[in-house]
Order: C-alpha cells, then structure tokens, then sequence
C-alpha cells in the first residue's frame, strides 16, 4: 500500500506566508536601524524625522501590501483546501481577513504619534502587530480544532506583549498580567472542550466532527461536556458575561495604541473561530450551545449596558460598551438553527457578522480618535477630558458624534442597520422577547453614548492646547466616518458579500 501524500497547497495559504515574511523583515530591518541611531536615542526617536522608506512604522505598512494584495485575488475564487484539510480558504475566511488587515493598518496609522510620544516607537511594536494579524488569519482558515488553537496561541502571546510593551508603566504591566492570566485560564478551557469533543468524536476535524453528530456515531453526552468547556473559552475570547472580568483592566491599563490592537481585528478572528467551531463543526448539537449562547448575549447585554452608565473612564465604559455590543453578534448566533431547521441560518449569521465587521470598524475611529486627543503626558482617558473638544476641534467632534450614534444604533449610520437585522434574525427565530430586551438594552445605552457627545459641545474647554493630528491620521478619521455614514445609507454590498460567504462557508 503506497503512503498518503499530504496536500499541502501552498498557494491556498500565500497570504500567511507574505506576512510572516513582512513580519521577519520588519524585525530585522529594525535592528539594523538601531545599530545607525544616535547614542541614547534607544527608541528611534529621532528617526521619525527621517523621510526614508526604511522607516520602521512606513516599512510595515508596505510590507503588508503584498499579502492584502494576494488575498484580493483570492476573494470570489472556490473553496480550497490545504495541508490534508487542516485549513481551509473561502470566502468568508478570505473576507475577514480582507477586514482584519485593514483594521490592522488602520490601527497602526492611529497610532504613529501617539507611540512616539510614549517611547514605544520600535519594531517590536510592529512586528508583534503583524504576527497578531498571522495569527488571526490562521484562525478564520482553519478547519482543524489544532489549527484553531494554534492561531490563537499565536494571537494571543503577540497580544500579550503588546499589552505589556511599555514596561516601566505600572498600570500597563498590572493590565498585561491580568491579560495573561485570564487568557491562558481561557485558553485552557478552549483546549480541555477540544480535547473531549475528540473523546467523543475521535478526530479533531470539523467536517468528519460534523459528519459523525449527523450520523449519530459520536458520543453525545461527553460532546455535550465538551461544549461546555468549549463555549467559556469562546465566551472568554470574546468578553462576554461572566466571563468579561478581562476587558475592562486591559482596556483601560494598556496603552491606548495597544488596546485598539486588542479591541478591533481580534474580535474578526473570534467571530471566525465561534462560527468554524459551533456552526460549522457542531451543528449537530445546536440545542445545546444555542441555550449556553443566549445566557451569554442576556448577561452581556444588561450588564454591559447598565454598568457603562457608571464609568467616567472614557476607554472603560468602551469596554463595558463592548460588552453589550458582544451580546448583539451572539443573538445572530444564536438563531440560525430552529428547531434542528438550518434554512435561516445563512441569514442570522451573515446578520452577526455583518455586526461584527461594522462594530469594528466603529471601534477603529472612536479608539483612533482617543489617540489624537491624547500627547506626550496627557492620555485624554476620562470623559471629562473631552470637554468643549467639539468647539477646539470640530471635525473631530463631528466624526465622534457619528461613531457615537452607530455604536447607539441611531439612523443612518451603519450602527442601526446591524441592530436591525440582527433584531429581525431574532425574530424570525422565534425568540420575539430576546429582541425586545436587546431594543431596551440599547435604549439604555444610548444614554452613556450622548454624553459623550454632550460633554465634547456643550461643556466649557479646560484645556486650550491646539489638537492637530497627523494629515494621514485625520484623513484616515474622515473616511471612517465616511465608511460608517455610507454603509449605513447602503450596507447592501457588504451585506450581500458577508450573506453569499456564509452560504459557501455552509455549503448551502
């Protein structure tokens, strides 16, 4: 009997492999930089002056351009499968990742001055950001429970550091080892539900997983335990209630360009990783994860709603906001499956990760903004800290009275279409009193995203320096905006494009 030969398709997976090279380079371009910096300038300080390409933050962005470029080309294409199956590319991998690498760009864009002034200019920086995008890339193609724990690994400990990079901040290193902590303790459950599911099952391949539910040749019962375990490592990775205890500390303690690196593209790879590993794998035991699910989105909605309306930290009520805004993308999680019926659940899924894709997108301006309030000694972290910024500042007072409005779900921004139809998803399924609470919910939250608003026009300015953010950064705000004002007024493509992916993901 001659041996398998592995498929390895290289091809499928040339993205990843363009930005693992992009990330090695950017490393070692960095440290050869340093070895041509003036003595004491330890953080390249200096160099940001210099107009070369071989600028370190300049140099990421390029790198990046190869690997966006080989995933465009891949988007629309069949699905494929690489290394024996393991990973798989389609279009709904392909299009999360399109997303993730903007918001990662994005990310880094925001944050160009406000690393400089933090002494945190340096290509770790970079470079950890990239690996974090290797490892979410690795998250929405994979098609193997190991494949989904290496990318998180790999996510994860990039994300780690991040948090922890600027060391000789007491808060920022209390953040990064709450961060830590709870992430290995989540990860550990992640992999304790894997590792019982393959008792169960016997493979750790989600379509042969999904086959044998179907078939009835897997043990239920320790299935059912595995998804326990396996639903609070997710609940963990995606910060929501109780199992959110993480996100406020780490929003507010790490550095505000850190934290929109944690806050934007991860969330992409955590919808991924819920939809290949519930969805696609477990379909067969819906039932049981859907009820474990909707506990999570009526915790997460309440509580996050209800206790942001207490903070005075602007980047801790975002967390707490996050929260609540959690508990909307697991309600169109929720109701794709009706009564073992699967013919809704293109519609409710595509509806949670539209939801996902435009809240992130929110995210990006509001975080980006916080960043170009912010200068060297002065974080602008207190809502307090925003007073009479609409009068010193009105673009950026009128790009934030838009990110607010989407986050509240007010018309017409993009904010209110994806509470629309993941409200009508809901409805659909049956579940009429979890769409009346979510309404509530965000009827509540609407209050603590107003006084912002109140607070940047309405409030006398206590401070009088000028805020003039970079020409790249500001523009960079504008189109958020845009995205934001003109997805809201026609979401269709992006809706029709997040639809046509989870049918091929599913396929139906």
């Amino acid at each position: 009997m001659s041996p398998v030969t592995p498929n390895f398709n290289l091809a499928a997976i040339l993205p990843e492999i363009l930005l693992l090279v992009a990330a090695c380079i950017v490393l070692i371009v960095d440290v050869a930089r340093q070895k041509r910096l003036p003595d004491g300038d330890v953080n390249g300080s200096a160099s940001l002056s210099d107009n070369s390409i071989w600028r370190v933050d300049r140099l990421a962005l390029m790198a990046m351009v190869p690997a966006f470029i080989a995933l465009l080309l891949l988007f629309g294409t069949p699905t494929q499968y690489a290394f024996s199956r393991m990973v798989v590319v389609d279009d709904l991998a392909t299009l999360l990742k399109i997303c993730a690498f903007l918001a990662t760009a994005a990310s880094l864009t925001y944050a160009r001055q406000y690393v400089r002034d933090r002494e945190m200019f340096k290509g770790e920086f970079y470079s950890l950001s990239l690996f974090a995008l290797l490892g979410q890339m690795i998250m929405m193609s994979a098609s193997n429970m190991l494949v989904v724990y290496l990318g998180l690994e790999l996510m994860s400990l990039s994300l780690y550091a991040l948090a922890a990079l600027r060391r000789d901040h007491a808060q920022s290193t209390e953040a990064a080892m709450k961060y830590f902590v709870l992430g290995a303790l989540a990860s550990g459950f992640l992999l304790y539900g894997m590792s019982m599911i393959y008792g169960g099952a016997g493979t750790l391949d989600l379509n042969m997983i999904s086959q044998k539910l179907a078939s009835g040749a897997a043990n239920r019962t320790v299935f059912v335990f595995g998804v326990v375990f396996l639903v609070a490592g997710l609940a963990f990775k995606l910060g929501a209630v109780p199992f959110h205890m993480w996100v406020p500390d780490v929003y507010q303690g790490t550095p505000t360009a850190a934290t929109l690196l944690i806050a934007g593209a991860p969330k992409l790879a955590a919808f991924a990783i819920v939809f290949r590993l519930l969805s696609e794998g477990l379909i067969g035991v819906a039932r049981d994860w859907q009820q474990m699910l909707m506990v999570l989105s009526v915790l997460s909605l309440v509580m996050g709603n209800l206790v942001a309306i207490s903070q005075t930290n602007l980047k801790r009520m975002l967390a707490y906001s996050t929260i609540a805004q959690i508990g909307f993308v697991l309600l169109g999680l929720l109701s794709g499956v009706v009564g073992g019926n699967t013919n809704s659940a293109p519609d409710a899924y595509s509806a949670s990760m539209f939801y996902m894709i435009t809240y992130v997108l929110t995210t990006l301006g509001t975080f980006g903004i916080i960043q170009m309030l912010a200068r060297a000694g002065f974080e602008s972290e207190d809502i307090h800290d925003l007073r009479g910024v609409g009068k010193r500042a009105p673009w950026l007072g009128f790009v934030m009275i838009v990110l607010m409005f989407s986050l509240a779900g007010i018309p017409p921004t993009v904010g209110f279409y994806a509470k629309l139809m993941v409200l009508q998803a809901t409805i659909t399924a049956g579940h009429v009193w979890l769409a009346v609470l979510a309404v509530m919910a965000s009827l509540v939250g609407a209050f603590y995203y107003l006084r912002v608003i109140k607070v940047m026009f309405f409030d006398e300015p206590i401070d009088t320096a000028p805020i003039r953010p970079a020409a790249d950064a500001r523009a960079l705000i504008g189109l958020n905006a845009a995205l934001v004002l003109g997805l809201g007024l026609m979401p269709g493509p992006l809706m029709t494009a997040c639809f046509q992916a989870i049918k091929q993901a599913l396929g139906t």
